[in-house]
């Protein structure tokens, strides 16, 4: 998955998996890393008991450079 298929999706929230694809890294870097401290991701996240969800829009934003 690129960016660019991330900005084509109609969904509103990522997961780690999708992210990981985008930043060429595994799942489980992201997950753990939200764990410890979900605000050195470096972008917008929530954590919802285990399950860490992403932004969509929010992303791409700080993709570009926006935030």
């Amino acid at each position: 998955m690129t960016i660019d298929d991330i900005k084509r999706m109609d969904k509103d929230v990522l997961t780690p998996k999708d992210v990981a694809s985008v930043l060429g890294c595994d799942p489980n870097i992201i997950r753990f890393q939200a764990k410890q401290d979900i605000k050195q991701l470096g972008f917008p996240a929530s954590k919802l008991g285990s399950r860490i969800k992403i932004p969509r829009q929010a992303f791409i934003n700080w993709w570009e450079g926006k935030l």
